[in-house]
């Protein structure tokens, strides 16, 4: 922006001749590289590879955008067009391969421009628009997960790239040296090919003003256009089996990116109906067909560590998750052969998963190591099966019920006669699942009941028949089976066990006595008779654990079972931590339960065990020491009268204060403070005390500070005893 105008004219002038090939290729390649290095530089948002001032570099970035950028991309597209005869008809020599892959390159990194100037068309505000195009999603960002970004250059690009014929060219031309090079193994892989399905699957992303407001007939054609030819590179069946056999899978892995594009840009409705056009079956169906094609592979080639089948699982699973998982109102319009696809793929993923249990129990197998690493990737996968699973919830719930009482049965038959670790590790996987497609995870937020699953059941009008009811009976029944001794032993493992806790702890945020299920337990008699079928499977799941109903038991049962955790299963870390920080936390989140659940033995029995008996203070980690007091003192806040929310606190801190003084006031305090048993207990001790200071509210102030002005000297005798120790954070 420093040069005058005829400076750069001259400039870019003697550019445009190199690049569209007026000097020989040689100079094109460099003419090419040229533009591609100026476009880099001013690309980034936020950084200059030429060290540019932050304000130089944005003017510079709006000027190329706004006067250079589409010109720039036309004489790329001059140049490969010229080139392309040559190359299909095998006279083009390695440098004119190579300036035409670098054209094609540079086409793309253009459209991958962050285009911030994107304009309307004269006539038409952006509302106006979107009025005229039914069944394309606008404003869609999901492509950012991999990287991907969307097209939106404006209404003044609408003639170099729809109306200039792009589309057909790029798909002819890669479609013509596919079918010349289709039995060479290493083609697909060239920079010629990845840089000509670099474009074709950007094209994909294009949308807004750059299409004509048709009804969003122009824009749904361009996408048939180019997924009549992205089906070759994902046929079920046959391409999986080429790469099995020796072929390269970068292709397969674009057409399933082209397929992620194509959903973002589309509602399911129209996402479904894209393949009827050219099949006798719909995308979704296809999309069925593809990604179990993909699982089925993934088993018969276990002994593979990362591979393919693992990305283009994960782009697969990310694009089920567009279709069904966003709330824009089309969802519930999907055919009813998209969700049987959807129900079939679904039943896919939990044979797989059992299988995968099955051959990973005893720690020998790596297989599938991508499932069970990570705690957060494998809840990021189990959320996109859950997806799946709703979208058919009236065939995947009673599905999972049947998994879960034939695992439950199997187990039952074999304790005592043969080894359970199979089956205890495939209950593992099933309660992770059925607690994904059952409850969202809510991180954040107010736990409510799945949408999907309020509406679905229309046809169940009695809670004794409703599968969500049925289902979450059936695990809490099994989970209460732990609180005997014996059976405990012989069948809930520790793994088995945190699976339990975390399903409980999701479950109860969701289920028991729900906030809503007062409203609607209100409603009078006469009126629930009238309750169509979504109503009515509505008031049935916000009831069916709720105050009114069976919700005291579950109470009790879950506080039952955190005591028998806690208590049983010394050095199970992972465990304790789930119980602590997930499961208690979830049963003293919400006041309604709060009020309940200090009125039961067993949560007193639970208060007893933590404020008079030394036996947590030897089997719970310091820091689950803290979580616990928080617990504690979050019920304590739900009492209606304060001064009983502080005398309880008073009562559950009374013996850890007494023994913090007991241990300061011991006349051999500095030679016993540094025995590491020592230490450790006075650790717990004050993360107890920080629990409940950061767990207070102002009804229980006053106990806080009672408890501070109770302990005080005793903390700073023992900062005097540890004044050699070094501060950790």
């Amino acid at each position: 922006i420093e040069f005058a105008e005829s400076e750069k004219s001259l400039v870019l002038s003697q550019v445009k001749q190199a690049v569209v090939g007026a000097h020989g290729v040689d100079a094109q390649v460099a003419g090419i590289s040229f533009l591609e290095a100026l476009v880099s530089e001013f690309s980034l948002l936020t950084s200059s590879s030429l060290g540019f001032p932050k304000e130089f570099h944005v003017q510079c970035q709006t000027s190329l955008e706004s006067y250079y950028l589409k010109e720039f991309y036309c004489w790329a597209n001059v140049a490969a067009f010229n080139l392309t005869d040559n190359i299909i008809g095998c006279n083009a020599s390695l440098s004119e391969d190579k300036a035409c892959s670098l054209a094609m390159c540079l086409m793309f990194q253009i459209l991958n421009w962050n285009f911030i100037q994107s304009s309307d068309t004269p006539s038409l505000s952006k509302f106006e628009s979107s009025q005229y195009s039914p069944g394309i999603r606008h404003g869609a960002t999901l492509l950012k997960k991999f990287e991907r970004t969307l097209v939106q250059p404006g209404y003044s690009w609408r003639d170099p790239l729809i109306s200039g014929g792009l589309t057909s060219w790029i798909l002819n031309f890669y479609g013509a040296l596919r079918q010349k090079y289709s039995h060479d193994a290493i083609w697909l892989d060239s920079s010629l090919a990845v840089s000509a399905r670099n474009l074709i699957v950007q094209l994909c992303s294009l949308t807004g003003t750059i299409f004509p407001s048709d009804n969003g007939h122009t824009q749904i054609n361009h996408l048939l256009q180019i997924l009549s030819s992205i089906l070759q590179w994902v046929e079920p069946g046959v391409v999986t089996e080429a790469i099995r056999s020796g072929r390269s899978e970068s292709e397969f892995i674009d057409g399933c990116h082209a397929l992620l594009s194509i959903a973002t840009l589309t509602t399911p409705t129209l996402f479904d109906s894209l393949v009827h056009s050219l099949r006798s079956f719909g995308t979704i169906h296809f999309m069925y067909l593809l990604t179990s094609d993909v699982l089925k592979a993934n088993i018969a080639d276990h002994d593979e560590e990362e591979t393919w089948m693992t990305e283009a699982f994960d782009i697969l699973l990310e694009t089920w998750t567009v279709v069904f998982g966003s709330s824009n109102g089309d969802e519930s319009s999907v055919s009813a052969e998209g969700k049987s696809a959807a129900a079939k793929l679904f039943t896919c993923i939990v044979e797989f998963l059992r299988k995968v249990a099955a051959e990973t129990a005893y720690g020998e197998d790596d297989h599938a190591e991508y499932l069970l690493a990570a705690v957060s990737k494998r809840d990021e996968r189990l959320e996109s099966y859950a997806i799946i699973g709703r979208a058919a919830a009236d065939v995947t719930i009673p599905y999972l019920f049947s998994v879960f009482s034939q695992c439950t049965s199997h187990l039952n038959q074999i304790i005592g006669k043969s080894d359970p670790t199979c089956i205890l590790e495939e209950l593992y996987w099933i309660l992770l699942i059925i607690g994904h497609v059952l409850t969202d995870s809510g991180e954040g937020e107010t736990i409510i009941i799945p949408e999907a699953l309020q509406v679905e059941y229309s046809d169940f009008l009695e809670e004794a028949q409703h599968p969500v009811v049925l289902l979450s009976w059936s695990i809490i029944d099994f989970a209460s089976q732990s609180l005997d001794p014996e059976r405990r032993a012989a069948c809930f493992s520790p793994r088995l066990m945190e699976s339990i806790i975390w399903f409980l702890a999701r479950w109860v945020e969701t289920y028991l006595m729900p906030a809503d299920s007062s409203k609607e337990s209100t409603t009078p008699k006469d009126e629930v008779v009238n309750l169509n079928g979504s109503q009515s499977s509505k008031r049935i799941l916000l009831n069916f654990a709720g105050e009114h109903k069976q919700g005291d038991m579950v109470l009790d049962i879950v506080t039952r079972i955190c005591i028998a955790v806690l208590n049983s299963y010394p050095g199970e870390n992972e465990l304790q931590a789930l119980t602590c920080q997930k499961l208690l936390v979830a049963l003293v989140r919400r006041r309604n339960v709060c009020v309940r659940l200090l009125a039961m033995n067993s949560w007193q029995d639970l208060a007893r065990a933590f404020s008079k008996e030394r036996i947590f203070l030897l089997t719970l980690g310091s820091r689950l020491q803290r979580d616990l007091a928080k617990v504690f003192v979050s019920a304590a806040s739900s009492l209606n009268d304060p001064q009983a929310s502080n005398q309880y606190v008073m009562d559950l801190i009374e013996s850890t204060t007494l023994y913090l003084m007991e241990i300061s006031a011991r006349n051999d305090l500095n030679d016993v403070a540094q025995l590491p048993d020592t230490m450790y207990m006075i650790i717990c001790l004050l993360e107890r005390l920080i629990g409940m200071a950061k767990a207070t509210q102002p009804r229980t102030q006053k106990a806080i500070f009672e408890v501070g002005a109770t302990v005080m000297k005793s903390l700073i005798t023992l900062l005097k005893a540890y004044n050699n120790q070094l501060c950790t954070l």
